[in-house]
């Protein structure tokens, strides 16, 4: 398929992470003319181009915008969600490491449409190297008159604050984000009231995630049509797609949103052993994994959705049939396990319990009343957790029982795994 690039446009040209560099690419010209249209002119700008969230929910972004109160009183915030932690998305990183101007003018354009003067970049805190990055390009831009008091002699003030996570994949989840951001514990708020009304300090916030906001700078420049001839209508635009596990070259692939894992494995030069594809997920762990038969699934937010999983953050992680699925899910439900802030009893009590049962079912002292004793707790975590991490937990356990129930038969019948020699790949990181 032909493919122009867009969101990597820039990346492995000659070091693109600096601003002049990023400036001879059309660099800062999108904010220069936003800063010429009114702020909510923007705001229709975006809703129309139909901008949806790129980090997981797929919410529609100038609808977020536009959910800010303004005549309010009150200060203004954007927030820029680079935590990253589900297991295998790795696509805000290279983005930041390769392209962390896009991110910051994107944040600008953000921040002058919904009348925000402050925004912060929540990077977890293991990736030291994209902090750095990230802290030395807003340097750059505040020097260059693009961050600071009367932007391009527009009137508009507005800088941005780096934040270093503490690591924890709790804090991507937006509203748990803002409390780690005040100086609090990590955990998730009770939702009504909504971030946009009482976010950060109370006051109207934005949240977005890294690959949104570095699409807007496009959209201002190439306008909602021609936005909307990339990907379905309900999902268009570019996407970065991350690959991990068995394929011949792991990695970022950008392709319209509504491309099939078919194209995407045809693009990372197929699978890496030379046997058939197992099962994938199409967009994280918390998102039910597919078979085989899905490999024509377009892969935007609502033809997922149909076909019985979802886009999430578009992290396909690849499994093939020397891949033990039980295995793979026993790994993610200890990350889970590791990863509940503990708040709330379905998520903290079942998460527990889940890991006991894979540990007996590798060990071969599983039972039936195993596999009915699984699909009961997901019954008491799904819809009933405080965030959506426990609904997260439930995915891949109650989606691999549906497709290989006959695998976790196996476990059953035989003496624990019938691939000793299988090493499953999880994205968790």
């Amino acid at each position: 398929m032909p493919l122009t690039p867009v969101l990597t446009k820039r990346f492995g040209t000659d070091q693109p992470w600096k601003i002049e560099n990023y400036e001879r690419l059309d660099g800062y010209t999108g904010l220069r003319k936003a800063l010429g249209m009114p702020p909510d002119d923007l705001i229709a700008l975006v809703k129309d181009s139909n901008l949806r969230g790129r980090g997981g929910a797929g919410f529609p972004a100038g609808m977020k915008w536009q959910f800010i109160p303004q005549g309010d009183g009150k200060p203004h915030y954007v927030v820029v969600n680079a935590d990253e932690g589900e297991p295998g998305t790795c696509r805000d990183l290279p983005l930041m490491m390769n392209d962390p101007h896009s991110m910051i003018e994107g944040i600008i354009i953000a921040c002058y449409a919904v009348r925000a003067e402050w925004a912060f970049v929540y990077i977890r805190g293991e990736a030291v190297h994209a902090i750095r990055r990230v802290t030395a390009a807003v340097e750059e831009a505040r020097a260059k008159g693009y961050l600071g008091s009367d932007i391009l002699g527009s009137g508009f003030n507005c800088d941005i604050t780096i934040h270093n996570g503490a690591g924890a994949y709790i804090c991507g989840e937006e509203t748990a984000l803002l409390d780690s951001l005040e100086g609090k514990r990590g955990q998730p708020r009770l939702k009504p009231p909504f971030p946009a009304t009482n976010g950060l300090y109370d006051a109207p916030t934005v949240v977005n995630n890294v690959g949104t906001l570095a699409s807007v700078p496009y959209i201002v420049l190439g306008g909602a049509d021609w936005f909307k001839e990339m990907g379905p209508a309900g999902s268009p635009g570019p996407c970065v797609y991350s690959l991990s596990g068995r394929v011949q070259n792991p990695g970022q692939y950008e392709a319209p949103m509504g491309s099939t894992l078919r194209e995407l494995l045809e693009l990372a030069g197929g699978m890496s052993r030379g046997k058939d594809l197992k099962f994938w997920t199409p967009g994280g762990s918390s998102t039910p994994m597919f078979s085989a038969k899905h490999l024509d699934v377009a892969l935007d937010f609502d033809s997922a959705v149909a076909a019985g999983s979802m886009n999430g953050t578009s992290a396909l992680m690849i499994f093939d049939q020397d891949d033990c699925v039980v295995r793979a899910v026993k790994k993610w439900c200890d990350f889970y396990l590791h990863e509940s802030c503990g708040k709330c009893t379905p998520c903290r009590e079942g998460t527990y319990w889940y890991v006991g049962i894979y540990q007996r079912l590798e060990a071969g002292g599983g039972t039936i009343e195993d596999i009915a004793t699984l699909l009961d707790l997901s019954d008491n975590i799904l819809g009933r957790s405080f965030c959506a991490l426990g609904d997260g937990a439930v995915s891949p356990v109650t989606s691999s029982i549906q497709l290989f129930r006959e695998e976790y038969l196996a476990h059953v019948e035989g003496d624990g795994c019938p691939f000793p020699g299988a090493r499953a790949l999880v994205g968790a990181h």
